[in-house]
C-alpha cells in the first residue's frame, strides 16, 4: 500500500486543484452564510417586529421595597427588620421606554442609553407607562384581553434592562388622558361592544363590564412571564410599585362629592384587586394630590379652587387599605401660569410640606412626588427656572430623609435622550445638555446616598456615580 506522506491530503494535491476546492468551499459554504448573517441583521435593525432575542442566563440580585410606616426598605429575608436597608429616592420618569423597545436595534438603544446614564446620575427609580390602549402599531392592548406581543416583549426588555442598571420601575396601569387610549377607549369599547354606557369617560369608574376590562388587563400584565428572563411579572423585583392609574380626575359636571365617592369605590376595589394577585409589590394611586372639598387644606394648599372639584381627594384616596404609598405631582408652571417664580416656589414649599406632614401624622405612609416638572427659561444670570423649583423640591426631601420622615422621594419629569423628540413637552430635556440641572440632580442622589451609605445595594455592574462625590 502506498503511503502519502505530508501534513494534509492538500499537501499531495496539484496547486490548481487545491484552488479549486477553496472557491468550491467559498461558493457552497462561506458566501450562503455570510448572506444569511447579513440577512439576520438587516431584519433586526429595520424590520424588528419580532427581534432577534436570547434568554438571559443571569441577573443580578435585588430585594423587594417594603413601606415600613412612613419610609420605604428594601427587603432581606434573612435579615430582622432593624437590619433592613432603608430607602428614600431621586428618580424620573420616562414615559415612552415600552414604546421605543417595541422595534429592536436604534430605538432599544436609546432605552438602554436612558437607564444607563440614570444610573450614572444616581437615580435609582424610573417611572413609565405599562400601557398603550387601542389601535396603532405601538399598541398593547388591542381590544379588552387582546395583546400585541411583540409591544409586550418591548416592556419585557425595559424590565430586564432596568434591572441590569439596579433600576426599578413604577409602572402605571392606565391614563387618565385620552393619550395612549386611557379610560376613554375603555368607554369606547365598551359602546362597540353593545353596552349601555354613558358619553362621559367617567363611566370608566363605575360601569360593571369596563372595570372587568381593567382587571383583566392587570391580570394579564402581573401574570406576564417575561420572554427574556423567564420571571413573572409579579415576582419581578426590579418592579418597585403598581400605579392604578396616572392623574384620576372626573370630568363631568356632578358634584364633587358624587364624583369623590366613585372614584373612591373604584381605587378601594382595584387596589384590593392588585394586591389579591400580587403581595410582592407596593401599590399607589397615581394622585396629583389635590384635596378636596371635604377637607380644610382644599383653600389652603390647593394651586386654586378648581383643585379641589375634580373628584380626588388626597387624603381620602391615600388612606385606603391596600394604598401602600400616596403619590403627589408638583408643577407651578402649570397650575399657576400667571404667578412669578417666587410666588410659586413659596406655593411649592407649602404644598410639599402639607404632604409630608400628612404622610407623618395622618396616613402614616409614605410620599412620593412622583411627577416634579417644570419649564426650562433662564433669567439674565442663566440660572434656569426649572433649577429654582427643582432645588425647593430637592432640599425638603433631603431634609425629610435626615429626619426619616414621609417625604420619601422626588421624581423629576421627565427625562429624555437624543432622538426620542417625539415624547417631548414643555417639561422634558436632556439632562447632559443642562449642565446645571444635571449636576443637581447627581447632588441629590449623592446626598441622600451620604445619610444610608450603608443601605444602599452594591452595584457591581455599574460605576459608583458618588465616588468622590458624597457630601
Amino acid at each position: 500500500m502506498e503511503v502519502i506522506k505530508g501534513d494534509t491530503i492538500t499537501d499531495q494535491l496539484p496547486t490548481a486543484c487545491y484552488r479549486g476546492m477553496a472557491s468550491d468551499w467559498r461558493d457552497k459554504k462561506l458566501y450562503p452564510l455570510l448572506g444569511i448573517l447579513l440577512l439576520s441583521i438587516f431584519l433586526y435593525y429595520n424590520l424588528g417586529s419580532n427581534p432577534i432575542t436570547f434568554p438571559i442566563l443571569w441577573q443580578s440580585h435585588m430585594g423587594f421595597v417594603s413601606a415600613n410606616s412612613t419610609h420605604f426598605i428594601i427587603v432581606n429575608p434573612r435579615a430582622p427588620l432593624e437590619d433592613q436597608s432603608t430607602f428614600y429616592i431621586n428618580g424620573w420618569n420616562s414615559y415612552w421606554l415600552m414604546q421605543e423597545s417595541v422595534w429592536a436595534g436604534p430605538s432599544r438603544s436609546r432605552v438602554s442609553k436612558m437607564l444607563k446614564k440614570g444610573a450614572e446620575m444616581g437615580l435609582t427609580v424610573c417611572r413609565t407607562w405599562a400601557f398603550n390602549d387601542g389601535v396603532g402599531p405601538n399598541a398593547l392592548q388591542i381590544s379588552p384581553g387582546v395583546f400585541n406581543e411583540r409591544v409586550f416583549r418591548g416592556l419585557d426588555y425595559v424590565i430586564v434592562e432596568a434591572r441590569k442598571r439596579g433600576i426599578r420601575l413604577i409602572l402605571s396601569l392606565v391614563n387618565n388622558l385620552s393619550n395612549f387610549g386611557g379610560k376613554a377607549q375603555y368607554v369606547r369599547w365598551a359602546q362597540e361592544a353593545g353596552h349601555n354606557v354613558s358619553s362621559s369617560t367617567d363611566s370608566f369608574f363605575s360601569h360593571p363590564m369596563i372595570k372587568d376590562y381593567y382587571k383583566a388587563y392587570v391580570k394579564a400584565i402581573l401574570s406576564r412571564k417575561n420572554s427574556l428572563s423567564g420571571v413573572k411579572y409579579a415576582d419581578e423585583p426590579a418592579i418597585f410599585a403598581w400605579e392604578l392609574m396616572n392623574e384620576p380626575r372626573c370630568s363631568s359636571s356632578s358634584s364633587a362629592s358624587i364624583l369623590q365617592h366613585g372614584v373612591q369605590a373604584w381605587l378601594n376595589e382595584m387596589a384590593a384587586f392588585v394586591k389579591s394577585l400580587d403581595q410582592k409589590h407596593l401599590v399607589t394611586v397615581g394622585l396629583e394630590g389635590f384635596y378636596g372639598l371635604n377637607t380644610t387644606k382644599g383653600l389652603e394648599v390647593n394651586p386654586g379652587e378648581w383643585a379641589a372639584s375634580l373628584g380626588s381627594d388626597f387624603i381620602q384616596n391615600s388612606a385606603i387599605e391596600n394604598i401602600d404609598f400616596a403619590s403627589v405631582h408638583a408643577y407651578p408652571d402649570s397650575w399657576m401660569p400667571h404667578d412669578d417664580m417666587e410666588a410659586k416656589a413659596r406655593f411649592l414649599s407649602r404644598w410639599v410640606d402639607s404632604h409630608i406632614s400628612d404622610g407623618d401624622h395622618v396616613l402614616k405612609k409614605p410620599v412620593i412626588f412622583t411627577e416634579v416638572g417644570s419649564l426650562v427659561h433662564a433669567d439674565n444670570q442663566g440660572l434656569a427656572d426649572k433649577d429654582i423649583l427643582l432645588k425647593t423640591m430637592y432640599e425638603k426631601i433631603y431634609e425629610s430623609a435626615k429626619k426619616r420622615q414621609a417625604g420619601a422621594g422626588a421624581l423629576i419629569w421627565q427625562l429624555l435622550v437624543e432622538g426620542v423628540g417625539e415624547y417631548s413637552d414643555r417639561f422634558s430635556f436632556v439632562a447632559w445638555d443642562n449642565p446645571s440641572t444635571y449636576k443637581l440632580i447627581l447632588k441629590q442622589s449623592c446626598r441622600l446616598k451620604s445619610i444610608f451609605a450603608k443601605s444602599i445595594q452594591s452595584r457591581k455592574l455599574n460605576k459608583d456615580p458618588c465616588s468622590g462625590n458624597l457630601p
